[in-house]
Formats: C-alpha cells, sequence, structure tokens
C-alpha cells in the first residue's frame, strides 16, 4: 500500500485538495488549544488548518511523497508541522500525550485496524478527544473514494469494538457530498463520530 500512497502523493496536484475536510473544521473549535495527533495525515491539509489556528500539530503517514507535500503546504502556510514517515508503532510516541487525535479516513487494513486505534487510545490524555470521519461499508455502492475492501471501511458497531474506554459525544452513519480534490468527489456514506477518552 505503501508504493501505492507515494505514486498518488508524488503527483503535482494535491489529491484530497488544499482545504480541510468539512466535518473537522467544524469540530476543531470545540478543543482546547494543546497536541493533536494526525495519522495517516497524508498532503497535509487538516494538519496545516490546525497549525493555522495556533495548535500544535504532530502528524505521521506511512508514505514519504506525502510528508514533502505536507512540509510544502506547512511551508507555504507559513506554519510548522511535526511530521514523520513510518508505522504507528515504529513511532514511539508518548502514552497520555495527546489532547486530541484527528482521524480523517484514515483507513488500515482490518488485520492492525483494532490494535492500531487502541494503541492512539493510550496515546490520548485522559478526557483527550477524537474527531473520526471515515467511509461506512455502504460506501461500496458510491463511486465517490474510498477503499474497494469492505473489510477496511467501518460501521457503528465497528467503531464501537474498536474504540473502547470512550464516551461518544456524536456517533452518526450519514450520506454526504464530498468536493475534496480529484480523489473524494461527489455522494458519498461515511461514519462520522467525535468522542472522549474516558482514562
Amino acid at each position: 500500500m505503501t508504493d501505492f500512497w507515494n505514486e498518488r502523493y508524488a503527483q503535482e496536484e494535491y489529491a484530497y485538495g488544499l482545504q480541510p475536510n468539512v466535518f473537522f473544521k467544524d469540530a476543531i473549535g470545540e478543543i482546547p488549544k494543546g497536541k493533536l495527533l494526525f495519522p495517516a495525515e497524508g498532503e497535509g491539509r487538516n494538519a496545516v488548518f490546525a497549525a493555522q489556528l495556533g495548535y500544535e500539530v504532530y502528524a505521521f503517514d506511512t508514505s514519504k511523497e506525502a510528508k514533502i507535500k505536507a512540509d510544502k503546504l506547512a511551508e507555504a502556510y507559513g506554519v510548522t508541522l511535526d511530521y514523520n514517515v513510518g508505522n504507528l508503532e515504529a513511532l514511539n510516541y508518548p502514552e497520555n500525550y495527546f489532547d486530541a487525535v484527528i482521524l480523517i479516513y484514515a483507513h488500515v487494513p482490518a488485520e492492525v485496524r483494532t490494535e492500531f486505534c487502541q494503541h492512539l487510545l493510550r496515546l490520548l490524555k485522559p478526557n483527550g478527544q477524537i474527531i473520526f470521519e471515515g467511509f461506512s461499508q455502504e460506501q461500496l455502492h458510491y463511486t465517490s473514494g474510498g477503499p474497494k475492501n469492505s473489510e477496511m471501511l467501518f460501521s457503528e458497531s465497528q467503531v464501537k469494538n474498536d474504540f473502547l474506554n470512550v464516551t461518544f459525544d456524536l456517533l452518526t452513519t450519514e450520506v454526504i457530498s464530498l468536493d475534496e480534490g480529484k480523489y473524494h468527489q461527489g455522494l458519498g456514506s461515511v461514519v462520522r463520530f467525535k468522542a472522549k477518552k474516558l482514562s
């Protein structure tokens, strides 16, 4: 998959545009200024937006081309990102460190998904927040983007299983109109949630 993403992000244009995800943009105001982690952040559109607002921004992706694009975008907007290339388990982020984790279309293989989500929870401070949007399993009926493998898509019940020890302020499945660069265009089905870590 890393080769796939390196090829996509090596293109001159930004694959998912320059503007932040709408759900994230609307929700970030609920998070006090602090340290935010953006897993699978790609070309940096969400991380750069948060940095512009004064958050301390950390991000990672497995694609080196993604980091190049993110660093370029951050420089254009005059902000700084702590952006790493690698898998989560190899990056050694400290536990109970981040004030929020922002997961926007962070689709990982089914066999590692639950551990990936639980690892992220360990990095969150108690009462730390999660903002999440990802394609639902109904997305297979749409052509607006996302994995074509149902096991990499989300459902509300699956989210509850993957994110134990949180309280959900919002958990919903919705059909939305996507306009995010070349690869997220048209109607799509997404799972969205906002949650807080209990302890």
